[in-house]
Protein backbone atom coordinates (compact mmCIF):
# COMPACT_ATOMS: atom_id res chain seq x y z
CA UNK A 1 0.00 0.00 0.00
CA UNK A 2 1.16 3.26 -1.02
CA UNK A 3 2.11 6.06 1.56
CA UNK A 4 -0.58 8.38 0.02
CA UNK A 5 -3.30 5.51 0.85
CA UNK A 6 -2.19 4.96 3.98
CA UNK A 7 -2.50 9.01 4.99
CA UNK A 8 -5.75 8.99 3.20
CA UNK A 9 -7.19 5.98 5.57
CA UNK A 10 -5.71 7.52 8.23
CA UNK A 11 -6.79 10.86 7.90
CA UNK A 12 -10.54 9.07 7.26
CA UNK A 13 -9.93 6.96 10.52
CA UNK A 14 -9.21 10.13 12.67
CA UNK A 15 -12.51 11.97 10.64
CA UNK A 16 -14.81 9.17 11.65
CA UNK A 17 -13.94 9.60 15.04
CA UNK A 18 -13.92 13.21 15.48
CA UNK A 19 -17.44 12.58 13.80
CA UNK A 20 -18.33 9.77 16.84
CA UNK A 21 -17.36 11.82 19.50
CA UNK A 22 -19.69 14.76 18.25
CA UNK A 23 -22.71 12.66 17.68
CA UNK A 24 -21.94 11.41 21.53
CA UNK A 25 -21.58 14.57 22.85
CA UNK A 26 -24.57 15.90 20.90
CA UNK A 27 -26.57 13.06 22.32
CA UNK A 28 -25.32 13.14 25.91
CA UNK A 29 -26.93 16.77 25.63
CA UNK A 30 -29.90 16.21 24.86
CA UNK A 31 -30.12 13.39 27.49
CA UNK A 32 -29.04 15.28 29.91
CA UNK A 33 -32.05 17.48 30.15
CA UNK A 34 -34.57 14.87 30.07
CA UNK A 35 -33.21 13.26 33.05
CA UNK A 36 -33.23 16.63 34.95
CA UNK A 37 -36.84 16.46 34.00
CA UNK A 38 -37.38 13.34 34.75
CA UNK A 39 -36.17 13.71 38.24
CA UNK A 40 -37.48 16.87 39.44
CA UNK A 41 -41.03 15.22 37.95
CA UNK A 42 -40.14 12.24 40.69
CA UNK A 43 -39.11 14.76 43.31
CA UNK A 44 -41.84 17.08 43.26
CA UNK A 45 -44.48 13.46 43.28
CA UNK A 46 -42.02 12.19 45.96
CA UNK A 47 -43.16 15.38 48.37
CA UNK A 48 -46.69 15.47 47.08
CA UNK A 49 -47.16 11.87 48.06
CA UNK A 50 -45.52 12.99 51.75
CA UNK A 51 -47.44 16.22 51.82
CA UNK A 52 -50.78 13.63 51.51
CA UNK A 53 -49.48 11.11 53.85
CA UNK A 54 -48.78 14.13 56.55
CA UNK A 55 -51.93 15.82 56.32
CA UNK A 56 -53.77 12.54 56.49
CA UNK A 57 -51.78 11.60 59.45
CA UNK A 58 -52.59 14.82 60.87
CA UNK A 59 -56.59 14.49 60.53
CA UNK A 60 -56.68 11.24 62.05
CA UNK A 61 -54.04 11.22 64.92
CA UNK A 62 -53.99 15.27 65.17
CA UNK A 63 -57.21 16.28 64.81
CA UNK A 64 -60.36 13.55 65.08
CA UNK A 65 -58.91 11.73 67.56
CA UNK A 66 -58.15 14.72 70.49
CA UNK A 67 -61.90 15.73 69.30
CA UNK A 68 -63.27 12.43 69.76
CA UNK A 69 -61.93 12.51 73.39
CA UNK A 70 -63.04 15.96 73.85
CA UNK A 71 -67.01 14.83 73.16
CA UNK A 72 -66.35 11.98 75.75
CA UNK A 73 -64.37 14.49 78.44
CA UNK A 74 -67.83 16.41 77.67
CA UNK A 75 -70.43 13.15 78.48
CA UNK A 76 -68.18 12.51 81.24
CA UNK A 77 -67.79 16.17 83.45
CA UNK A 78 -71.48 17.22 82.49
CA UNK A 79 -73.84 16.06 84.76
CA UNK A 80 -76.52 17.97 83.61
CA UNK A 81 -77.44 16.54 80.42
CA UNK A 82 -79.91 14.21 79.89
CA UNK A 83 -79.41 10.60 79.35
CA UNK A 84 -80.20 11.22 75.11
CA UNK A 85 -77.49 13.79 74.98
CA UNK A 86 -74.99 11.59 76.53
CA UNK A 87 -75.85 8.67 74.50
CA UNK A 88 -75.14 11.10 71.25
CA UNK A 89 -71.89 12.34 72.95
CA UNK A 90 -70.95 8.18 72.76
CA UNK A 91 -72.07 7.85 69.57
CA UNK A 92 -69.91 11.02 68.21
CA UNK A 93 -66.90 9.68 69.75
CA UNK A 94 -67.05 6.35 68.32
CA UNK A 95 -67.93 7.74 64.78
CA UNK A 96 -64.86 9.98 65.51
CA UNK A 97 -62.69 7.32 66.58
CA UNK A 98 -63.79 4.96 63.57
CA UNK A 99 -63.79 7.53 60.99
CA UNK A 100 -59.71 8.41 62.31
CA UNK A 101 -58.73 5.00 62.59
CA UNK A 102 -59.88 4.80 58.46
CA UNK A 103 -57.77 7.59 57.78
CA UNK A 104 -54.84 6.12 59.73
CA UNK A 105 -55.21 2.94 57.83
CA UNK A 106 -55.16 4.99 54.31
CA UNK A 107 -51.91 6.93 55.69
CA UNK A 108 -50.21 3.45 56.46
CA UNK A 109 -51.29 2.20 53.34
CA UNK A 110 -49.91 4.93 51.19
CA UNK A 111 -46.71 4.78 53.59
CA UNK A 112 -45.60 1.69 52.90
CA UNK A 113 -46.29 1.18 49.22
CA UNK A 114 -44.65 4.64 48.52
CA UNK A 115 -41.67 5.42 51.10
CA UNK A 116 -38.86 3.79 51.98
CA UNK A 117 -39.37 1.99 54.94
CA UNK A 118 -36.18 1.28 56.65
CA UNK A 119 -37.76 2.56 60.17
CA UNK A 120 -34.34 4.13 60.38
CA UNK A 121 -35.32 7.06 62.65
CA UNK A 122 -38.08 7.97 64.93
CA UNK A 123 -40.93 9.28 62.79
CA UNK A 124 -41.41 5.90 61.46
CA UNK A 125 -40.80 3.76 64.47
CA UNK A 126 -43.27 5.94 66.35
CA UNK A 127 -45.88 5.27 63.15
CA UNK A 128 -45.39 1.68 63.43
CA UNK A 129 -45.94 1.54 66.91
CA UNK A 130 -48.73 3.57 67.02
CA UNK A 131 -50.43 1.67 64.16
CA UNK A 132 -50.13 -1.25 66.07
CA UNK A 133 -51.62 0.49 69.19
CA UNK A 134 -54.48 1.84 67.20
CA UNK A 135 -55.56 -1.31 65.77
CA UNK A 136 -55.68 -3.01 69.45
CA UNK A 137 -57.90 0.02 70.60
CA UNK A 138 -60.17 -0.52 68.40
CA UNK A 139 -60.29 -4.25 69.16
CA UNK A 140 -60.91 -2.88 73.13
CA UNK A 141 -63.56 -0.63 72.05
CA UNK A 142 -65.78 -3.04 70.62
CA UNK A 143 -65.58 -5.62 73.21
CA UNK A 144 -66.98 -3.20 75.94
CA UNK A 145 -68.51 -4.97 78.78
CA UNK A 146 -72.27 -3.84 80.17
CA UNK A 147 -71.85 -0.75 82.62
CA UNK A 148 -72.63 -2.61 85.75
CA UNK A 149 -71.13 -6.09 85.06
CA UNK A 150 -67.63 -7.46 86.23
CA UNK A 151 -64.37 -6.26 84.78
CA UNK A 152 -66.11 -3.03 83.16
CA UNK A 153 -64.00 -0.98 85.72
CA UNK A 154 -60.74 -2.94 84.02
CA UNK A 155 -62.09 -2.22 80.40
CA UNK A 156 -62.07 1.11 81.46
CA UNK A 157 -59.46 1.98 82.43
CA UNK A 158 -57.25 -0.09 80.19
CA UNK A 159 -59.22 1.76 77.25
CA UNK A 160 -58.84 5.48 78.58
CA UNK A 161 -54.84 4.86 79.31
CA UNK A 162 -54.53 3.82 75.66
CA UNK A 163 -56.74 6.27 74.02
CA UNK A 164 -55.29 8.92 75.96
CA UNK A 165 -51.65 7.79 75.32
CA UNK A 166 -52.43 7.21 71.30
CA UNK A 167 -53.57 10.62 71.10
CA UNK A 168 -50.15 12.36 72.81
CA UNK A 169 -47.71 10.38 70.98
CA UNK A 170 -49.79 10.62 67.56
CA UNK A 171 -49.51 14.60 68.56
CA UNK A 172 -45.71 13.93 69.22
CA UNK A 173 -45.32 12.05 65.86
CA UNK A 174 -46.71 14.89 64.01
CA UNK A 175 -43.79 17.10 65.16
CA UNK A 176 -41.38 14.65 64.30
CA UNK A 177 -43.26 14.47 60.74
CA UNK A 178 -42.66 17.73 60.20
CA UNK A 179 -39.19 17.61 61.10
CA UNK A 180 -38.75 14.83 58.66
CA UNK A 181 -40.14 16.98 55.77
CA UNK A 182 -38.05 19.67 56.53
CA UNK A 183 -35.18 17.47 56.32
CA UNK A 184 -36.49 16.03 53.09
CA UNK A 185 -37.61 18.65 51.38
CA UNK A 186 -35.67 21.24 52.53
CA UNK A 187 -38.94 23.59 53.06
CA UNK A 188 -39.57 25.67 55.66
CA UNK A 189 -42.33 24.33 58.27
CA UNK A 190 -42.09 27.09 60.84
CA UNK A 191 -45.89 28.33 59.74
CA UNK A 192 -47.42 24.71 60.39
CA UNK A 193 -45.57 24.15 63.63
CA UNK A 194 -46.90 27.38 64.97
CA UNK A 195 -50.47 26.39 63.24
CA UNK A 196 -50.54 23.22 65.15
CA UNK A 197 -48.87 24.29 68.38
CA UNK A 198 -51.88 26.94 68.38
CA UNK A 199 -54.39 23.87 67.91
CA UNK A 200 -52.71 21.72 70.33
CA UNK A 201 -52.81 24.10 73.04
CA UNK A 202 -56.48 25.15 72.05
CA UNK A 203 -57.60 21.61 72.66
CA UNK A 204 -55.58 21.32 76.04
CA UNK A 205 -57.37 24.27 77.55
CA UNK A 206 -60.66 23.08 76.53
CA UNK A 207 -59.82 19.63 77.98
CA UNK A 208 -58.94 21.20 81.26
CA UNK A 209 -61.83 23.29 81.51
CA UNK A 210 -64.40 20.90 80.81
CA UNK A 211 -63.28 19.26 84.78
CA UNK A 212 -64.23 23.02 85.89
CA UNK A 213 -67.66 23.02 84.04
CA UNK A 214 -70.13 22.46 86.47
CA UNK A 215 -68.11 23.97 89.10
CA UNK A 216 -67.93 27.41 87.56
CA UNK A 217 -71.93 26.68 87.48
CA UNK A 218 -72.51 26.06 90.30
CA UNK A 219 -71.10 29.57 92.13
CA UNK A 220 -73.92 31.08 91.35
CA UNK A 221 -76.44 28.84 92.45
CA UNK A 222 -77.73 28.16 96.35
CA UNK A 223 -77.61 24.86 97.22
CA UNK A 224 -79.78 24.36 100.29
CA UNK A 225 -79.37 20.63 102.26
CA UNK A 226 -82.39 18.42 102.90
CA UNK A 227 -84.62 19.20 105.23
CA UNK A 228 -84.00 22.90 105.64
CA UNK A 229 -86.64 25.63 104.91
CA UNK A 230 -86.39 27.14 102.11
CA UNK A 231 -87.94 30.42 102.99
CA UNK A 232 -85.62 30.17 106.14
CA UNK A 233 -82.60 29.74 103.90
CA UNK A 234 -83.69 32.34 101.69
CA UNK A 235 -84.05 34.93 104.58
CA UNK A 236 -80.76 34.42 106.17
CA UNK A 237 -79.15 34.97 102.85
CA UNK A 238 -80.73 38.15 102.38
CA UNK A 239 -79.91 39.16 106.57
CA UNK A 240 -76.10 38.38 105.33
CA UNK A 241 -76.58 40.10 102.24
CA UNK A 242 -78.01 43.44 104.20
CA UNK A 243 -75.23 42.89 106.80
CA UNK A 244 -72.66 43.00 104.70
CA UNK A 245 -73.88 46.05 102.30
CA UNK A 246 -73.93 47.90 105.82
CA UNK A 247 -70.41 47.39 106.85
CA UNK A 248 -69.29 48.31 103.49
CA UNK A 249 -71.12 51.30 103.70
CA UNK A 250 -69.44 54.49 104.98
CA UNK A 251 -70.09 56.62 107.80
CA UNK A 252 -72.43 59.35 107.26
CA UNK A 253 -71.84 62.87 109.44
Amino acid sequence: MTPVCISCLTALSFLLQVVECSSYKQSEAKNHPKISIDEKHINSQKTYEIEVHGILLWASMGLLMPIGILTMRISTSTTDFPPSKHKILIYVHAVLQVVSVVITTVGAVLSMIKFENAFDNSHQRIGLALYAAVYLQVLIGFRRPKRGSRGRSAWYLLHWLLGTTICLVGILNVYTGLQAYRKRTSKSTTLWTVVFAAQVSFMAIFYLFQDKWDYIIRQGVIIISPGCDPENSQAQLEKQVKDVVIVNEPCRK
